[in-house]
């Protein structure tokens, strides 16, 4: 099959017929001009498995649309169970940097473990070529003796400094330095948007930056159960953070369309092109179910007193309470959309379709 537009929240194949397994995912233009596309590969984790990765695979592409697997550039190792990398342990988010001196590509994993998910810590490998193989340099780094949970990294093009954000687990936002050579932190680091706990703490960063402002845009804790994102803009990477407001404004459900985005991408060839990526991991809610931070939302889940009176259709009630306990990420899917700006406010509308070539 050939795709010749975006379709967001639709099944998306490769060029084998396969659905995409590159979840939690980021682009990086390969030396080859290609774009890769690699990310968690979730094909396994189905309910009772025992698996919540499979490895991260990457995929190639000339235009976006249309994707070539290329493998698993990190393979899980499932005969040791005390791997950071073995299919039980709770790798998310992988993120890739080409240090622009040494050449070598920098792989950060955020791995929570089998058991503990308030225990998370990072594990960093490196490759002399972007498919890999990828070998680890680095495993239980809590940077900065800080629990480090969803993150972002980012390379300045001028500078060739590294910056790390990161949610402080169920805490603050952190923008940590990174050491010269990418694979640890240097010291210096600020925090922002402090909050009291989940499910206000935002996690998920996904730096931009469009001229001179640098943007955030962030999930709040709600697990896999989308909610409303969140943008914010500053003048450098360590801030000051001005939060700027809902991202999906136009979605009246307070569920960013169903999804969380995992990173932006801007386009090399448009002027002004900036793709969030996101992933609907429960494409099984039911459309229109309302934000997690609903009464209604939270009854139906079997989290509020039982005195609460649920407002949703009880079949509709039992869907989101069977999704919630037997998350089926193999079938989640991916929303990409185009970022529109108002002057300096970035706004992420819906479209059932859309093409590159509506771009300048």
């Amino acid at each position: 099959m050939t795709y010749e537009a975006f379709h967001p929240g639709q099944p998306w194949l490769d060029s084998e017929g396969k659905p995409i397994q590159a979840h939690g995912g980021s682009i990086i233009v390969g030396p080859d001009g290609l774009y890769y596309w690699y990310g968690e590969n979730k094909e396994h984790t189905v309910p009772g498995s025992g698996n919540w990765h499979w490895g991260v695979r990457a995929y190639a592409s000339s235009d976006l649309y249309n994707w070539t697997d290329r493998g698993l550039i990190i393979p899980p190792v499932p005969d040791d169970p005390e791997s950071p990398l073995h299919p039980a342990q709770k790798m998310d988010r992988p993120h890739i940097l080409r240090h622009p001196v040494s050449g070598q590509y920098v792989c950060w994993l955020k791995i929570m473990g089998q058991y503990d998910q308030t225990k998370q810590a990072s594990t960093v490998l490196v490759a002399d070529s972007l498919l890999g193989p990828y070998r680890i340099v680095r495993t239980g780094l809590r940077p900065l003796g800080m629990e480090a949970g969803d993150f972002d990294l980012v390379s300045d093009s001028v500078t060739g400094r590294g910056y790390y954000y990161f949610e402080k687990v169920h805490t603050d936002l952190i923008c940590a330095d990174l050491s010269d050579d990418y694979t640890d932190v240097a010291g210096t680091y600020s925090s922002h948007f402090p909050h009291p706990g989940p499910p206000f703490t935002r996690e998920a960063p996904a730096h931009f930056q469009r001229g001179d402002r640098h943007y955030l845009v962030t999930s709040a804790t709600t697990g896999y159960f989308p909610n409303p994102s969140e943008f914010a803009s500053a003048p450098d990477y360590h801030g000051p953070w001005i939060v700027l407001g809902d991202a999906h404004p136009g979605d009246p459900s307070g569920t960013s369309f169903g999804s969380q985005v995992s990173s932006v991408f801007r386009h090399p060839g448009k002027k002004d092109l900036y793709i969030a990526l996101a992933d609907r991991w429960l494409p099984q809610l039911p459309e229109g179910m309302p934000s997690v931070f609903s009464s209604e939302a939270a009854v139906a889940r079997g989290e509020a007193p039982p005195t609460a009176p649920p407002s949703l259709d009880p079949a509709v009630a039992q869907t989101i309470r069977a999704a919630g306990k037997g998350e089926n990420t193999a079938i989640a899917r991916y929303v990409w959309l185009p970022i529109r700006f108002n002057g300096e406010t970035p706004v992420i509308d819906w479209l059932d379709e859309w093409r590159l070539e509506d771009f300048a």
